[in-house]
């Protein structure tokens, strides 16, 4: 099984694909990164990648595992990557 890529080794391949330096290719990453983050609330979208939302979650009735005392889980937000179709299709 194959190993995941490191953020060092995502760096190195981005320049060396793109041609620039790894400082480059670091500060190019790291600003799509920040970029993600601000737009997560409205949606944001990598083109033939996915789209990272966020999703609301209701509140709903959930069981302790040790106990099997029945609790409650509130509400809250979560953040989700829905995966391209193209991604799909390219990978499987």
């Amino acid at each position: 099984m194959a190993k995941p890529l490191t953020k060092s080794r995502i760096i190195e391949s981005i320049a060396g694909s793109a041609d620039i330096t790894k400082v480059q290719a670091k500060a190019a990453l790291e600003a799509l990164v920040a970029l993600s983050y601000k737009g997560a609330k409205d949606g944001f979208t990598l083109p033939g990648l996915g789209k990272l939302i966020v999703v609301k979650r209701k509140a709903r009735m959930g069981r302790n595992p040790v106990t099997g005392e029945t609790i409650r889980i509130s509400a809250k937000k979560v953040l989700k990557f829905r995966i391209a179709k193209a991604a799909k299709d390219a990978v499987l």
